[in-house]
C-alpha cells in the first residue's frame, strides 16, 4: 500500500490492537455518563491521546463538565475544575508563594493547574491576563511563579470551555490562545431519546458521574501518547497536509490562515485516528477526519460561511496527489 511502511512491525500492531480494546472501554465508560453523543466523546479521546486541549464551545447545561469529568475518572487521572471569572487571577491558577512559619521561609503552594485533566470552565469570562495564565502550562507542560519553573505532572490536559460571544459577561479569547487549542468541539443538544434517557437516570438517586471507576490506569493513558507517535506518515500524507496549508493561505478569503502548528497539531490527531482504525500508517482518511475540528476555529473566515464548512470545502479541492 502506497502510505504503509516499507515493513512490517508486528510487535507494533500488537500493541495497537490492545489499545483499540483499551480505547473502546473508556469510550464505553464515558458514553454511560454522556448520552447520544459518541462522536464528541471519540472526537475528545483522540484529541487528548494526541496530547492536544480541547475547547468546547456551547450554551451551558449540555454537560460539558460531566464530559470532562467521566473521561478524567475513567483513565484515573487527577481532575480539577476552575470557574473562570472577572475577578480570577493568574496565581488563583498556577499557584503562589507562601510564607511557612515554622520553615521561616517561602513555600510554593501550587494551584489548581497541578492536576492530570484541568477544566477550565469558561474560559472567556477571566479577563485576558487570567486567561493567558493558561499558555504556559498548555504549551510546555509548565508554570512559571516568580522566577521559579515547576514541572506539570504527566499527563497534563485541558478541556476548556467557552460561551458563545453573544453572552452577557465574556471576552474575545486572542488568536494566540486559540491556537493552543488542538481541536474546538461542540456537544450540541441531544436527541429526543438521549435526553428522555438521561433525565430517566438524572432524576435517580445517584449520579451516574459516582459509579464510574478507572477502566485503564494513568500509564496505560501514558502509554497510548507515546504509542502514537510511532505511527507511520508517509511523505506524501505529509506534503497532503502541507498543500491543504498552503491552499489556505493563498486563498483571500481566509483572513488568517492556520499556523504551522496546526498543521503539526492535526498530523499528531491524525496519527491517534490511525491507531483507532487499526492502522500503524496515516491515510488521507485520517486527515479529512478531523481536519475541520482541528483547523476552523484558528481562522478567520471573510463572509458568512462557517470555518468548519470552508475547510471541509477546500478538503474535497486538494488532491493527493
Amino acid at each position: 500500500m502506497l502510505h504503509a511502511p516499507p515493513t512490517r512491525d508486528a510487535a507494533l500492531a500488537a500493541e495497537i490492537a490492545a489499545f483499540r480494546d483499551s480505547f473502546a472501554l473508556v469510550r464505553k465508560s464515558v458514553g454511560q455518563v454522556i448520552l447520544g453523543k459518541d462522536d464528541v466523546i471519540f472526537k475528545c479521546l483522540v484529541v487528548l491521546t494526541a496530547k492536544g486541549h480541547i475547547l468546547l464551545k456551547d450554551v451551558p447545561g449540555t454537560g460539558k463538565t460531566m464530559l470532562a469529568r467521566s473521561i478524567s475518572a475513567s483513565i484515573g487521572g487527577e481532575f480539577r475544575r476552575i470557574q473562570f471569572t472577572p475577578d480570577l487571577l493568574p496565581m488563583d491558577i498556577t499557584g503562589t508563594n507562601v510564607f511557612d512559619l515554622r520553615q521561616k521561609q517561602f513555600v510554593f503552594q501550587p494551584g489548581p493547574v497541578f492536576c492530570n485533566l484541568l477544566l477550565a470552565d469558561e474560559l472567556n469570562r477571566a479577563t485576558p491576563k487570567t486567561q493567558s495564565a493558561l499558555l504556559e502550562s498548555m504549551a510546555e507542560n509548565q508554570v512559571t511563579v516568580e522566577g521559579v519553573t515547576h514541572r506539570l505532572p504527566p499527563p497534563f490536559l485541558v478541556m476548556a470551555t467557552m460561551n458563545p460571544l453573544d453572552h452577557d459577561g465574556t471576552y474575545v479569547l486572542p488568536q494566540a490562545q486559540l491556537d493552543r487549542f488542538t481541536a474546538q468541539l461542540s456537544m450540541g443538544f441531544p436527541s429526543a431519546d438521549a435526553e428522555v434517557q438521561m433525565l430517566d437516570i438524572h432524576l435517580g438517586g445517584r449520579p451516574p458521574i459516582d459509579d464510574v471507576k478507572p477502566v485503564i490506569s494513568r500509564d496505560t493513558f501514558l502509554g497510548w501518547q507515546s504509542l502514537s507517535t510511532r505511527v507511520f506518515i508517509a511523505v506524501e500524507i505529509k506534503r497532503y497536509i502541507v498543500k491543504i496549508a498552503n491552499h489556505i493561505r493563498g486563498d483571500s478569503v481566509a483572513l488568517a490562515p492556520p499556523s504551522p502548528r496546526a498543521m503539526l497539531m492535526l498530523a499528531r490527531v491524525a496519527q491517534v485516528h490511525a491507531m483507532t482504525q487499526g492502522r500503524d500508517f496515516v491515510t488521507p482518511e485520517d486527515i479529512r477526519a478531523l481536519a475541520p475540528d482541528v483547523l476552523a476555529h484558528r481562522m478567520i473566515i471573510s463572509g458568512d460561511e462557517a470555518g468548519q464548512s470552508y475547510v471541509s470545502r477546500v478538503l474535497e479541492k486538494v488532491p493527493l496527489a
